[in-house]
């Protein structure tokens, strides 16, 4: 018998799925996540979830997990004391950054402080232009007493990124047997590996956070590396990236910078599973954690990658699924600001001490404690009885705040549940609206352990007419790492204008980059029959300083692809912008090779449809506030493990499952669907 693990490690909880490849049996676990060392959570997890399939480590096959350890680290500002070495005369480009200022009239703005203190940023002479000759050649002595006294300065992590270094990499080539030699136990990060494009300052910034969180992503790593063996796994572990792909974790702790989103990614691709077997092609996803809620947009089925972003202040050019997040999670502390106005979030009570209801020392109310309050949670146990709560402290600490607001209980939690869904409703229209997509056009997709807790609500809050709860949303992204391949990027910067006359040149690129790849394919053993190919052009008009990532044509790229590539380009600068320029010249910027293995995955079949009757899934009921009706409404509490394909109900209800609860509001109709998910739906 066969396993395939998926280990999602968030802020609050550690959540298994364990996946049989013979029988298509799947079964999920939780435990709360350990903060101060998340590798031993999971390995708790991980025996846990064995143990209770009756399954040995040595079976196996698979084991992916995702983190928010450099995520974290970043946030944080935990990342390791890093030194720059860069071109003569750029060391202050990491602070100066970009004359952008959408917050000049923003008193309050706080910038993100810089990763480097000046004193650890150094300077050497070498300069290449950029026609990629050389001006000034490096001075190789420089490097080596730079070198020298960034580890006198007791640095753990050297970034190099020198200017157009992307075009000549020897330079920095250079600089790494230097600090080989004069530093080797340093983690080195170079900006020409990194990321081998364009716009200095974002090339600096991505590098910098690279050799940032290469020692804390690599400490953790090797201790996540040792327990798993000590369990007895012998399957290759993978960790996933920001684009929704995995990697093995010697690549995950060369590139850290790649897993910033690891953990809301793998959601994402689960999402598209769900749109591939609902038939629902148009989906918001609503994954609602304990410390935050992330939100992606899915336009036929599929979410949309972006090759930059900005990441908690910080510039990163890597591949990632575009996601949006925000503070607002199950473990969002509530308060009264210097105004007298409720505020929910971003600060969180996380996994310790947690919400005031797990007992553990906090006194300050959540978003939790809010649900408990009301009874949309259970209000005596969590995780199916396996976490006792306790209802009266969740009622102090509420009761506290409701003081401070001039408020009873029962107004000020369901004020703290009104809040944070106008912080979530907020976070959608951001992907949507201001982007010219009608949420009310898409159905929500509502997974993490609160998010079916508040779906309901905030699909009201936006007019979506349908909300889909799977069937293990508690665990989702877990779920996703068992349907996702491997995955990697590989990228170069030549700005050449789009004509027949650059149709070798281009051509020598992508083989450089097919060249990359193939050496990424036989260092993760990925078979010939399952590697796979896609490339991409960054193209723009001459003059623009933004660029549309666009098909590249035929494999080999020659000469027919050009005019195939123009026509893409205009046809999608019309629908982005309204016009296009069939005279004005175009120009290619970067060229992208993603490089894809493809892996067996989870599958699950659809059901044959049961009764309509959902009664035989009662198992209680439970007296739940609604301030539709302003009072308690008995409701009715489904056992969501007997709920089978074709069930019907009408809210208002209570689903509970051991991973989630989901609420169905009055007014609402509730069906389960040939793959056992629930749809959710506004009557008209």
């Amino acid at each position: 018998m066969s396993w395939r693990i998926g280990v999602d490690s968030g802020g609050t909880f550690t959540d298994i799925c364990l996946f049989n490849e013979e029988d298509g049996r799947v079964d999920i676990w939780k435990v709360s996540s350990t903060p101060d060392d998340p590798s031993r959570g999971i390995a708790q997890g991980v025996r846990e979830g064995l143990e209770r399939v009756g399954a040995d480590p040595s079976q196996v096959s698979y084991f992916g997990h995702g983190t928010t350890v450099g995520t974290n680290a970043l946030i944080q500002h935990r990342g390791a004391r890093t030194g720059l070495i860069t071109t003569d005369g750029f060391r202050d480009l990491l602070e100066i950054g970009r004359q952008k200022r959408p917050d000049l009239y923003d008193l309050q703005a706080d910038k993100a402080p810089v990763l480097v203190a000046r004193a650890l940023r150094l300077e050497v002479p070498e300069r290449i232009r950029h026609d990629g000759s050389v001006e000034i050649p490096l001075d190789e002595q420089a490097v080596r007493e730079a070198v020298r006294a960034l580890k006198q300065a007791g640095v753990e992590a050297i970034a190099v990124c020198y200017l157009y270094s992307f075009l000549r990499p020897e330079h920095e080539a250079a600089t790494r047997r230097i600090i080989e030699q004069e530093f080797p136990e340093a983690f080195a990060a170079f900006s020409h590996e990194v990321a081998p494009e364009f716009r200095e300052y974002e090339r600096m910034s991505t590098v910098t956070v690279n050799a940032y969180l290469g020692p804390v992503m690599q400490r953790y790593i090797r201790r996540l590396a040792g327990r798993l063996s000590e369990l007895g796994l012998t399957a290759t572990p993978h960790l996933t990236q920001s684009n929704g792909g995995v990697i093995g974790f010697d690549q995950a702790a060369r590139l850290p910078v790649r897993t910033v989103l690891s953990g809301p990614s793998t959601g994402v691709v689960a999402a598209q599973g769900l749109a591939d077997t609902t038939g629902l092609r148009d989906i918001i996803t609503f994954d609602m954690g304990g410390t935050s809620s992330d939100v992606a947009l899915l336009k036929d089925g599929r979410c949309g990658l972006t090759g930059e972003a900005d990441v908690h202040g910080y510039p990163i050019k890597a591949p990632m699924l575009d996601i949006h997040t925000v503070g607002a999670g199950g473990g969002s502390i509530a308060y009264v600001d210097s105004g007298g106005l409720l505020k929910v979030g971003p600060r969180s009570a996380g996994a310790d001490p947690g919400p005031v209801c797990y007992g553990r020392g906090n006194e300050e109310p959540t978003v939790t404690d809010a649900n408990v309050v009301l009874q949309t949670l259970n209000p005596t146990h969590l995780l199916a009885g396996r976490m006792a709560i306790d209802q009266e402290l969740a009622k102090a600490a509420v009761d506290r705040l409701a003081g401070r607001l001039g408020l009873n209980l029962m107004e000020t939690a369901q004020g703290i549940l009104s809040v944070v869904t106008a912080n979530m409703a907020k976070a959608i229209r951001v992907i949507s609206v201001q982007r010219g997509h009608d949420p009310r056009d898409y159905a929500l997709a509502a997974f993490g352990g609160a998010g079916p807790l508040h779906a309901a609500r905030l699909a009201r809050e936006l007019d979506m007419k349908r909300v889909i709860v799977p069937l293990t949303p508690g665990i989702m992204c877990a779920t996703g790492l068992l349907q996702t391949d491997l995955r990697a990027d590989f990228a170069s910067s030549r700005q050449t204008v789009l004509d027949a006359a650059a149709a070798p040149a281009l051509a020598a690129v992508f083989d450089e980059l097919g060249e990359r790849a193939r050496r990424w394919f036989d260092e993760e053993g990925v078979a010939p029959q399952d590697r796979r190919l896609q490339r991409t052009l960054d193209v723009r008009y001459v003059g623009q300083n933004y660029e549309i990532a666009v098909p590249a044509g035929s494999d080999p790229f020659d000469l027919k692809a050009v005019p195939e590539v123009l026509t893409r380009f205009r046809n999608e600068h019309q629908r982005l912008y309204g016009f296009a320029s069939d005279t004005d010249p175009v120009q290619v910027v970067t060229c992208r090779l993603e490089a894809v293995g493809n892996v067996s995955k989870a599958a699950f079949p659809a059901r044959p449809a049961g009764p309509e009757d959902a009664s035989a899934a009662v198992v209680g009921s439970r007296r739940v506030w609604f301030p539709e009706a302003g009072d308690f409404v008995d409701c009715p509490i489904y056992d969501r493990g007997r709920l089978q394909p074709g069930a019907c109900f009408e809210g208002p209800a209570i689903v509970e499952q051991m991973d989630t609860t989901t609420i169905v509001l009055p007014g609402m109709t509730a069906h389960v669907e040939r793959h056992l998910n629930l749809i959710l739906e506004f009557q008209s």
